[in-house]
């Protein structure tokens, strides 16, 4: 029995061709810091851990920031992959629910809190004093000294 060759037909290839030009800025703004995060708007978040969501491409700390009037604000913190994390020190049981951590980072452009308020983490300071990088690297984040890839 002899088997057929099947070239693809230039309609398919042009079809691919578009999706994949289309689909390419999409793609590249997901990890942008400036596409979301607004450099001039920094945050310095002090607040119990309620829940980390450990998924790729980024995990999100969650964080209930009391307030001076003693009401509670949600915070959804962006950090780097949960493998970054875990390269850092950051660690499921570092970050259990209750745990009360500061977060330095920048907030979302859109500076809305529905459902949460979002920051891009950059830091995270733990109760023992202990201090560990959170970020993305090489997103456009702001230069400030908080990912230590960037030391020389």
């Amino acid at each position: 029995m002899r088997k057929l060759k099947r070239t693809p037909k230039p309609i398919a290839i042009l079809a691919g061709g578009v999706a994949a030009l289309l689909l390419m800025p999409v793609a590249q703004a997901h990890h942008a810091f400036t596409a979301e995060f607004d450099a001039e708007s920094p945050v310095l978040l002090t607040g119990k851990v309620t829940r980390v969501e450990w998924v790729n491409p980024h995990a999100w700390v969650h964080l209930a920031v009391q307030n001076e009037d003693h009401s509670t604000t949600d915070w959804m913190v962006e950090g780097g992959t949960p493998n970054t994390l875990f390269r850092t020190g950051i660690t499921k049981k570092s970050l259990a629910a209750g745990t009360e951590i500061v977060v330095r980072g920048y907030q979302s452009k859109d500076h809305a809190c529905e459902p949460a308020c979002k920051a891009n983490g950059r830091d995270v300071t733990f109760p023992d004093g202990s201090k560990l990088f959170m970020g993305s690297s090489g997103t456009g984040a702001p230069e400030d000294g908080a990912d230590p890839s960037t030391h020389r």
